[in-house]
C-alpha cells in the first residue's frame, strides 16, 4: 500500500483554524538560534520549547512546555499536537 504524498502551501497552512492555530515543538538548544537568530547564547545541551504558527513560522523559545502553551493562549492561538 502507498501513501499519495499530499502538499499544503505556506499560506494555507497559516490559515488553518482562521490563522489560530499553532503548535510547540521541543528543540535542542543547539538548534535555538537557527530558529531564533535574536536568542542570547544558550548553553548546549538543553531542552527548550518553541512554539510555532501553523505554517511553521517561530514565535517564541521557552524553557518549558507549559509557558509556551500558556503564551499561545495569552494570544488567543489555540495549540495542537504534531508529530
Amino acid at each position: 500500500m502507498t501513501r499519495e504524498q499530499t502538499h499544503i502551501s505556506r499560506e494555507a497552512l497559516a490559515m488553518l483554524g482562521g490563522g489560530r492555530i499553532a503548535y510547540v515543538k521541543a528543540i535542542r538548544s543547539e538548534d535555538a538560534t537557527a530558529l531564533f537568530p535574536q536568542a542570547p547564547q544558550i548553553a548546549p545541551g538543553m531542552m527548550l520549547f518553541a512554539l510555532h504558527a501553523a505554517d511553521g513560522t517561530p514565535m517564541m523559545l521557552t524553557d518549558s512546555r507549559e509557558a509556551a502553551i500558556a503564551n499561545a493562549w495569552s494570544q488567543e492561538l489555540e495549540t495542537v499536537s504534531v508529530h
